[in-house]
This record gives structure tokens, sequence and C-alpha cells, in this order.
């Protein structure tokens, strides 16, 4: 069953009028959601320069310091083994 609140901002997105706004003034600090600049670029470009392979995915970790990179690296007439690194932002 769906939120009131998806369907109020669905409805509102179709007809034009702005979303509704939910209301966080009651809501302590510590559990509001804090936006974190994160960027994979550097992390992606290193994993592929050093393994030569083909990127698969990347995805910032739980702890905000590493990239999780996946590549698909390929043998010798093998079949592609995938690698998955974690590396430093």
């Amino acid at each position: 069953m769906a939120s009131p609140l998806i369907i109020a901002t669905l409805a509102a997105g179709l007809s034009g009028f702005p979303a509704p706004q939910a209301d966080v003034q009651g809501v302590p600090s510590v559990a509001r959601v804090q936006q974190v600049a994160s960027d994979c670029t550097s992390a992606v470009s290193r994993v592929v320069r050093e393994t030569g392979g083909q990127l698969l995915s990347v995805y910032p970790s739980n702890d905000g310091q590493n990239c999780v990179v996946t590549v698909l690296v390929q043998g010798n007439g093998e079949r592609p083994r995938k690698v998955t690194m974690r590396v430093p932002m």
C-alpha cells in the first residue's frame, strides 16, 4: 500500500502543483538526512588503469571514505573475470 505522501507527491507532479513538504521542525537534527559530496572518478580511473579492465559498476561505500569499483578483466582467450576493489576516494 502506497503512503499518502507518495500519492500526494505523484498527484501534485502530474497536475503541475509543487509537492508537499514534510514537517521536520520536530525531528532531531541527528535523524535528518545529510548529503555528502562523494566522487569516485579518480578511483575508477585508477582501477581501470591498473587492471586494464572494463568498468562494470562503481558506488561509494557506506563509510563514505572508499569507492567499490567492479571491472571485467579479459584473460588470454579465457572468459573475463570480475574483479572488485575497494579504493579510497
